[in-house]
């Protein structure tokens, strides 16, 4: 199963995010291209640590049965998913090269991470390799959405 932090694909995220521009239009869901990449951005952000929630009592209660569904083999992500509250952009507007840019030097940390412990607001407590997963099936989803 891929993983974001196997540096190839790493690298063929980054090609696919350097698509993305102020006219990209979504297949599907209700963000524009700002909202997309603000909201990748507060994702990674989360599961890189660099930013952390409280987690939520829904997800305490199904986390670890819907993680073990998301992870359990390489079908992406389900169009329309929900989001964590944390992670929703309500701002529509704003610098849609600087959010990119943002995004891929978050994409590039996982590289230099030695992080072996990953926490989720929804799925809880999760391994290295689970979060290589899930952050690469998060990123691939929204670049799907945007056609890339």
């Amino acid at each position: 199963m891929k993983t974001i932090f196997d540096k190839e694909t790493r690298d063929g995220l980054i090609t696919r995010i350097n698509l993305i521009n102020e006219n990209s239009q979504p297949q599907w869901g209700k963000m524009n291209v700002y909202q997309m990449l603000k909201h990748c951005t507060l994702s990674d952000e989360m599961y890189l640590g660099i930013t952390v929630y409280k987690r939520s009592f829904i997800g305490r209660l199904f986390g670890k049965v819907a993680l073990k569904s998301m992870i359990k083999d390489d079908s992406p992500v389900a169009k329309n998913s929900p989001t964590v509250p944390q992670c929703k952009v309500t701002e529509t507007g704003g610098d849609v090269e600087a959010q990119k840019k943002r995004w891929i030097k978050l994409v590039e940390e996982y590289g230099k991470t030695s992080k072996t412990d990953f926490e989720h607001t929804f799925f809880g407590e999760m391994t290295r390799e689970q979060m290589g997963q899930l952050a690469y099936k998060h990123v691939d989803h929204h670049l799907r959405q945007f056609s890339n």
